[in-house]
């Protein structure tokens, strides 16, 4: 029997993290919400990190042979890559927790995530070894897209199984605290090294160190994680089927359509996810006079708004349900979506509109984006598929949307990416109808 059926550590990093726990005590839902929040946060700051690079640095290092929308153009289709790569890491990193243990697949991919951006750290540029640079660049983030699908450890589903039935929405908007948190380490982190060094040296030294950051963070996470996942509650719940991983081949087969469903139905909020962080920053940094440092720290400033708002999702939820939160906060988005572009591009007090109202916006719906069709997968299968539908609605919704939605806005106008947002809206608010008449037929 391998290891990932009978809940034993499998490696010397998991008992040792077993012997912390049984000096702290049982495990509880703080405890876990603590490792939620510690592990979705460090993933995000190292995407967010990614992504300011993508437009202040790697056109100017990696591709300055060509302008700058189109180095721009470049480092989002190599954004691209990781979201591509994350479903075959979900494919191999499953194996490996079935075949070696949660523990060792967590070490793993958190390893593989931290040397990817630790990696990205001493990157090259064309300067050095010419049109290499961007081989290696596209290799560190595959690499990351590689490790993303192995960072899946089930936390979220654990405190979704340890919430009470009557603060569901509660539970849920815990684990995406994670994205404004890292988001706003992230830009002020940016923001200080802009501000404060000459854009000679930004560009030479300063830039690098936000990923020496993330790789610290990796490692802090990692234990975080590893406490948890080796508790005897954990263990009990795998070995009980609650979390434990089906192959993808059986998955799929059983529950293909609810994952195919689930992964649209968040896509308003994905696709919102782009568009108030990496493609307003694009957009200002390309066509307007003014200093991406600024605009860093506005996102800064406005995602406090989306740490409020999500924990406001929650409340509503509990009261309302998931879904219908998600339905209205999509018809909301879809409302944004025609008056945003002229936000946008209205100044600065139009640029703090814009950044408040899609924050406010985001925080509602992405709060409660998590798993809400996962009540449809069977219980044998809700790890595994709950994984794949986050795979698939991070490729559909937000792998491509800020090279997407910049192409558009540079070909037809800035009113063209309300309309690739409207797209979303309308995405969610399809699968949520379907998923509800299938509920309903299935009754």
């Amino acid at each position: 029997m391998s290891a990932a059926h009978t809940g034993a550590p499998t490696s010397a990093i998991e008992r040792d993290a077993r012997r912390l726990h049984d000096h702290h005590g049982e495990l509880n839902p703080a405890e876990i919400a603590v490792g939620v929040i510690v592990g979705r946060t460090s993933e995000f700051f190292d995407f967010f990190v990614y992504a300011i690079a993508s437009v202040v640095v790697f056109p100017q290092l990696v591709f300055p042979y060509v302008d700058a929308l189109t180095g721009t153009i470049f480092s989002f289709a190599i954004f691209a890559l990781a979201f591509i790569a994350r479903p075959i890491g979900t494919v191999f990193f499953t194996w490996v927790d079935r075949t070696y243990g949660r523990g060792a697949k967590l070490t793993i991919a958190l390893f593989l995530l931290g040397g990817s951006t630790i990696a990205l750290a001493f990157l090259p540029g064309y300067a050095d070894i010419g049109t290499a640079s961007a081989w290696l660049l596209a290799l560190f983030r595959i690499g990351q897209g590689l490790a993303l699908g192995g960072t899946w450890d089930g936390l979220a589903s654990l405190l979704a199984l340890n919430a009470p039935h009557h603060r569901r929405g509660s539970y849920a908007m815990v684990p995406q605290l994670g994205a404004p948190l890292g988001l706003m380490v992230a830009s002020a982190l940016f923001a200080y090294f802009l501000y404060n060094l000459t854009p000679a040296d930004f560009l030479d030294w300063g830039w690098r160190y936000p990923f020496f950051v993330a790789f610290a963070i990796n490692v802090v996470a990692l234990f975080a994680r590893l406490r948890i996942v080796v508790t005897p509650e954990y263990a009990q719940r795998f070995e009980t089927h609650d979390l434990e991983p089906s192959t993808i081949v059986d998955t799929v087969r059983v529950t293909g359509r609810d994952i195919v469903i689930g992964a649209f139905a968040p896509l308003a909020s994905f696709a919102l996810f782009h568009m108030v962080t990496v493609f307003p920053l694009s957009w200002v940094f390309l066509f307007t006079e003014d200093a991406p440092a600024r605009f860093l720290v506005i996102q800064t400033i406005c995602a406090a708004f989306g740490v409020l708002a999500m924990v406001v999702s929650g409340w509503i939820a509990d009261r309302t349900g998931r879904r219908s939160v998600l339905a209205v906060t999509a018809g909301m988005i879809a409302a944004f979506s025609g008056f945003a572009p002229q936000l946008l591009s209205g100044g600065e007090a139009g640029e703090w509109a814009f950044m408040i109202t899609g924050f406010l916006l985001l925080g509602l719906s992405f709060g409660q984006s998590s798993g809400a069709v996962a009540a449809s997968f069977p219980a044998r299968y809700r790890y595994t598929a709950s994984h794949l539908t986050s795979d698939m609605a991070w490729l559909f919704g937000a792998g491509f949307a800020p090279l997407v939605a910049l192409l558009i806005s540079v070909d037809y106008g800035l009113m063209f990416a309300g309309a690739y947002l409207l797209s979303g809206a309308v995405c969610t608010l399809v699968a949520l109808v379907i998923n509800r008449q299938l509920m309903a037929q299935e009754r």
